[in-house]
């Protein structure tokens, strides 16, 4: 884990090329259903759940730019993304932001539906979350 959590405005940013080593286990020529075994995919979700949402980000990007265009991995590599940016934007006290992510996510989930598994992550457990972070968001504007 990094030191800490990248928040903008509040935490230092990492230095550049901190996240390089997890980025490169991605390989260039990597088929879908190798990607749930690169260390991007495993620190990207290891960073969500532990509240590194720019640090998922930053580490999912690889694998999402090695899924092919629209697959139900990309969809939910993108969704898992921007659920890391909605959360994010949570911790910043930003929560119209945070709904317009969550609307995206939704929308990524959508070419997901039916499908109880991908990349070994079933995509009822990130539409959840979602609307969990929606909760948060509204009480926010309250």
């Amino acid at each position: 884990m990094p030191p800490h959590a990248y928040i903008p405005g509040k935490t230092p940013r990492h230095p550049e090329g901190w996240f390089d080593a997890i980025t490169q286990s991605v390989p260039k020529d990597a088929l879908p259903d190798d990607l749930e075994a690169t260390q991007a995919w495993a620190a990207g979700l290891a960073y969500f759940q532990a509240g590194y949402f720019w640090e998922c980000h930053e580490v999912l990007e690889a694998v999402w730019m090695q899924t092919p265009e629209g697959s139900t991995e990309r969809a939910l590599v993108q969704a898992v993304i921007q659920l890391a940016n909605a959360r994010l934007k949570l911790k910043m006290n930003r929560p119209k932001a945070t709904l317009k992510l969550c609307d995206i996510v939704h929308k990524h989930l959508l070419s997901c539906s039916g499908k109880t598994l991908i990349l070994g992550l079933d995509p009822e457990m990130i539409a959840n979350c979602c609307k969990q972070t929606e909760k948060s968001a509204k009480s926010q504007l309250d």
